[in-house]
């Protein structure tokens, strides 16, 4: 039974990792395209922007804009924050090489 599977995997072998290859470097060529783009670090420019959003979403919070959000606009803002606390989560879970607590 071993035999069998070991001669199939030597004879057929090539072909399934040419074919997993041939498979891959599209999808990873655009992963690498998007993975530059959305992970890179926020340029000078993009920063007083980010302070300016900032800004806008504390005046709404105190004009009560947030009231009238629609279902939508209100799930979407949700998952972008829940996106951003489980990066912080993940950051800070490789930051201190385990998930719970510091090696003191």
């Amino acid at each position: 039974m071993a035999q069998k599977l070991v001669q199939a995997l030597s004879t057929r072998g090539p072909q399934l990792l040419s074919a997993a290859v041939a498979y891959s470097k599209p999808r990873l060529a655009t992963f690498w395209y998007y993975a530059k783009v959305e992970l890179a670090p926020p340029t000078p420019g993009e920063i007083p922007r980010a302070i300016d959003g900032m800004k806008s979403v504390i005046r709404g919070f105190q004009t009560g804009r947030l009231a009238q959000l629609t279902v939508r606009e209100a799930v979407r803002n949700g998952l972008v924050a829940t996106e951003v606390l489980m990066w912080f989560y993940i950051g800070e879970i490789i930051g201190k090489r385990g998930i719970i607590g510091y090696n003191v």
